[in-house]
């Protein structure tokens, strides 16, 4: 890497001489056209000439010392300034995939470089957590793809491997396969919906919480019944901007977790509405009780709490629902009631009328 042919701390060295040498040319020049027509005054003109002329030799010599002097100190007095950013571009260089755990922690005043070194232990320690949050989505990832496809190979194993296998044995391997493939596309689906809701908006529309609500206990219905579950929708409107796609898979994954997440004549509570410039939608289950502590966790991928469901899911559906709400600027609202259950709320803001 070239290195520039004039570095800051030469730069500031120069500016700082200049400045001095400038002021010092200035003072001196004045104090030589003073004396030179008091001279001319008071003394013969060659006496006079002749003492000029010695006054602008020491006058220049003074200005070059001046200039000599200013050269040593702003070179030494740039140095010390600039030495934080040396340890700044230090640490930065050091930096890498496996030693994010580096800090500049620059003592001294509270400066601009003191300010730039702050910032720049902060987005480190942003960039920490987004990496280990990577490892942990791409391990967890690689652990639940690994699941079906072992379940897939294990069957067709077992199967090549009897000679004898009869057409019902072989069909309860087809069917193994195929519930192991459903997983498998389920997992896709929800890693891809949450990578698109991690980019941001790509598309906003007019859209409506209250249909999204709408549709998603319709298409939970039959599952609700089954499970003896008591579902009930207040949809009021809740209309808001945004990608309604996205939307409609945050109500359907929120509803999806309250049917999976409960117990025979158990209750799911669906409600939306508007207020204050502001949509919401709420949907309350019973179930399980959740320590209050572990909460906040539900929201990361594959976090399920030990949680028992019918093991299609892969604990994804409430991380898609937060990184959903995040991109339409949304906020998620989550209570583990002392009986049991989940009470999610999701507020979005509203579309003006």
């Amino acid at each position: 890497m070239r290195r520039p042919w004039l570095t800051v701390r030469a730069r500031l060295t120069a500016l700082s001489v200049l400045v001095l040498v400038a002021a010092t040319a200035i003072v001196l020049g004045t104090s030589y056209g003073l004396m030179a027509d008091h001279l001319r005054a008071t003394l013969p003109e060659v006496a006079a000439d002749d003492i000029l002329g010695r006054l602008a030799s020491q006058y220049a010599l003074a200005l070059l010392g001046t200039a000599i002097l200013a050269l040593a100190v702003g070179w030494a007095a740039a140095g010390r300034m600039l030495r934080p950013l040396k340890t700044i571009t230090a640490t930065a260089r050091h930096v890498s995939d496996e030693r994010l755990g580096e800090r500049i922690a620059l003592a001294g005043p509270r400066d601009e470089l003191r300010e730039l070194a702050d910032t720049f232990d902060a987005m480190l320690e942003r960039l920490q957590e987004s990496m280990e949050a990577q490892r942990r989505f791409v391990a967890n990832a690689s652990h639940e793809l690994r699941s079906p496809l072992t379940v897939i190979r294990t069957e067709a194993d077992v199967a090549l491997a009897d000679p004898d296998a009869d057409v019902a044995e072989l069909r309860r391997m087809g069917e193994a396969v195929l519930e192991a493939t459903d997983r498998t596309e389920a997992l896709l689906d929800g890693l891809m919906v949450l990578a698109r809701s991690q980019r941001g908006l790509v598309r906003r529309r007019p859209a409506d919480l209250a249909v999204a609500a709408r549709r998603a206990a319709d298409e939970a219905s039959s599952a609700a019944r089954a499970a003896g579950l008591d579902l009930t929708v207040d949809a009021g409107e809740a209309p808001v901007t945004g990608d309604d796609h996205l939307l409609a898979r945050l109500v359907g994954n929120l509803v999806d977790n309250a049917v999976r997440y409960n117990g025979p004549g158990g209750r799911i509570a669906v409600d939306t509405g508007r207020t204050n410039g502001t949509a919401h939608v709420r949907v309350a289950n019973t179930g399980p009780r959740v320590p209050a502590g572990a909460v906040d966790r539900l929201t990361e991928p594959f976090e399920r709490l030990g949680r028992s469901a019918d093991g299609r899911g892969a604990g994804l559906g409430l991380s898609i629902v937060r990184a959903v709400a995040d991109a339409h600027g949304g906020d998620v609202r989550i209570a583990a009631p002392a009986q049991g259950g989940l009470d999610v709320t999701v507020e979005l803001p509203a579309r003006p009328a």
